[in-house]
């Protein structure tokens, strides 16, 4: 099953929700349960069971190019078979990676409240004396005697 498989994302899981995968699933199948753990650890679902497909084909292939094999026994159909269902293996894999990746990036934890931002309000600290300030006529006054 492919919860008990492990995946490249159960650290970025554990991160995000401060449990191991075992106890994440298990949070998951309460009544109550957040829907982005349960979302979060479908997808990790499937990319364990992608990696698993990908793990599969390479070792098969490894297994087939092995140099103590009879070279009698290799065959282009089989390793051209291999190679397509690596590579779609391979572009699930990615896909559930990015998913995944892209949730845990965009969600909130669920035992972290969203806080929202403070901005800082910026106040005047200093006043200027009157003198110092020129008088609205007298800029006005200014701009009208134009050479």
């Amino acid at each position: 099953m492919s919860r008990d498989k492990a995946s490249t994302m159960d650290t970025d899981l554990q991160k995000v929700f401060g449990n191991p995968v075992p106890e994440l699933y298990e949070v998951a199948s309460s009544h109550d349960a957040p829907p982005a753990l349960a979302r979060a650890l479908e997808l990790r679902s499937f990319l364990a069971l992608t990696e698993e497909q990908v793990a599969r084909v390479r070792d098969r292939v490894h297994a087939d190019m092995d140099p103590a094999r009879d070279m009698g026994e290799l065959s282009a159909d089989t390793l051209r078979f291999d190679a397509q269902w690596l590579e779609a293996a391979l572009e699930a894999r990615d896909g559930y990676r990015a998913a995944l990746g892209e949730l845990l990036r965009t969600m909130s934890p669920p035992d972290r409240q969203a806080r929202p931002v403070r901005t800082a309000q910026l106040r005047a600290t200093a006043t200027l004396p009157p003198s110092a300030a020129p008088a609205p006529q007298r800029a006005g006054a200014a701009w009208s005697r134009r050479p």
